[in-house]
């Protein structure tokens, strides 16, 4: 069989990913936060994108000039008076920043090294001190063993063992303990509740405590139910993770992308554009390009710059247009919900979205992905609005969502020493016309972090 070669032409079309798109998807799943990040990176990399300086809060064109005249007055005023009432004067470059001025809740380690500083410590004990207060878990926990300490340190197991001891009668109590047991074995002991009950009940039956199994402890402890009650009202009243109080982290604010207002009985999607800069060409660097000055590699590469700040001006544009239209149909398959609470959510998934505004599931994914709306209901997750339905006996569907707000209240509102059983949900909730199996209840109680029945339970 002779071999050939022959040449063909096909037409065929193919979806290509070119870096403008790339960018464009790239943007459109961004957070708020992210996407302020991207622009200062894109600022600081292309140099035909610039602020409008206009849209600044504190622009100067923004001021009159009889403002600037009475602003002038103030400092005429405070420069008169400056050195009277005892403020520092700082150069420009030491001046604090406004980061180091401000105030921030006390860490556990800084708590914990200033009662080194004011107790009794030997040179050889701080440093040990430092050792373990530095091996510290988020929880409180000391997580290495004495004999790491001396290994890591130098020093003799005495020297460790009395530091530790040290530290453990420290604020928080608890502290620098090994494991839960020894946490509240400490907490115990600086109650003087040693060779009592309660440290029996810490030291052999911590799991029958969990499960609420007091027969079992009366039992085998000798004593009876009633002593296990009040001995179990001791125990949790104790702190099992003592650092709880404490963080070394700033707290983590969430930023609405958007606002639903209600005006006037119709709901409004407003963006939420503030402290994201506002961005323009920038007109010197395109004066430069039409210039005979310029040479051409200069030309060719604003060009490219250029390209690319039109293509970010126009990604972003459309990403805010994107944002504000699944906002508006979210309003509008979710409006019972924006206006009587979470009882009137609605099950939606993200194909109703996409068919609503004509795109792809995947695009609408993306929009609600790690973006947040304040509305008269509070601050959510676009996803938040996204839910499965379940049936009810009338033939109408209610939002997962919903029925597991209903669980959270029935468990709330039960008798703490008869709590009730998923069957016993599921049977209520039928009751009002939600037809629900015991195991989704169980996966729903497990999902909203509630313990079952039998550890709900109160003696007391």
């Amino acid at each position: 069989m002779a071999l050939e070669l022959k040449q063909h032409l096909k037409l065929s079309q193919q979806l290509i990913m070119t870096p403008q798109l790339q960018q464009a998807i790239k943007l459109l799943q961004l957070s708020r936060l992210e996407l302020k990040e991207y622009i200062t990176e894109e600022l600081q990399s292309n140099p035909l994108l610039d602020v409008d300086a206009s849209t600044l809060r504190d622009a100067p064109a923004q001021q009159d000039p009889q403002a600037q005249e009475q602003l002038k007055w103030k400092w005429d005023a405070y420069l008169e008076t400056y050195g009277q009432d005892n403020v520092p004067y700082y150069e420009d470059d030491e001046r604090p920043t406004l980061e180091a001025t401000a105030t921030r809740q006390e860490g556990l380690v800084e708590h914990l090294l200033w009662q080194i500083r004011m107790n009794d410590f030997s040179e050889e004990e701080r440093e040990v001190g430092i050792f373990i207060i530095g091996n510290l878990d988020h929880s409180g926990y000391l997580g290495v063993t004495t004999d790491t300490i001396c290994e890591a340190t130098g020093y003799p197991q005495p020297v460790v063992e009395c530091t530790l001891g040290k530290i453990q009668q420290f604020d928080p109590t608890g502290i620098a303990a090994k494991d839960l047991k020894d946490c509240l074995r400490i907490q115990a002991r600086l109650l003087d509740l040693e060779d009592t009950l309660v440290w029996r009940i810490i030291d052999t039956h911590l799991e029958d405590l969990q499960t609420k199994n007091f027969d079992k402890i009366a039992h085998e402890l000798d004593v009876s139910v009633d002593d296990v009650s009040q001995a179990s009202r001791i125990i949790v009243n104790m702190e099992p993770r003592p650092a709880r109080d404490y963080s070394d982290e700033p707290p983590q604010y969430v930023v609405p992308d958007i606002y639903v207002v209600n005006m006037e009985g119709e709901f409004v999607v407003l963006l939420n554009e503030e402290d994201l800069p506002i961005l323009q060409l920038n007109k010197e660097y395109q004066t430069m390009m039409s210039g005979s000055a310029t040479g051409k590699i200069a030309k060719d590469y604003l060009s490219d710059c250029l390209k690319n700040a039109h293509w970010l001006l126009k990604s972003i544009q459309q990403r805010q247009n994107t944002l504000c239209k699944v906002t508006e149909s979210i309003v509008k398959f979710q409006t019972d919900f924006f206006r009587h609470g979470i009882t009137h959510l609605k099950p939606l998934v993200l194909r109703d979205v996409a068919d609503d505004v004509g795109m792809h599931e995947s695009t609408i994914s993306r929009v609600t992905s790690n973006k947040y709306v304040h509305t008269p209901q509070g601050t959510f997750e676009l996803k938040y609005f996204f839910n499965s339905g379940i049936s009810k006996s009338d033939g109408s569907f209610v939002a997962s969502q919903s029925v597991k707000n209903e669980i959270e209240g029935i468990i709330k509102s039960e008798d703490p020493k008869h709590p009730l059983s998923d069957q016993a949900i599921a049977h209520k909730l039928k009751s009002k016309g939600v037809k629900i199996a015991r195991r989704t209840v169980a996966k729903y109680r497990e999902i909203l972090g509630i313990v079952p029945s039998n550890r709900r339970k109160k003696h007391y």
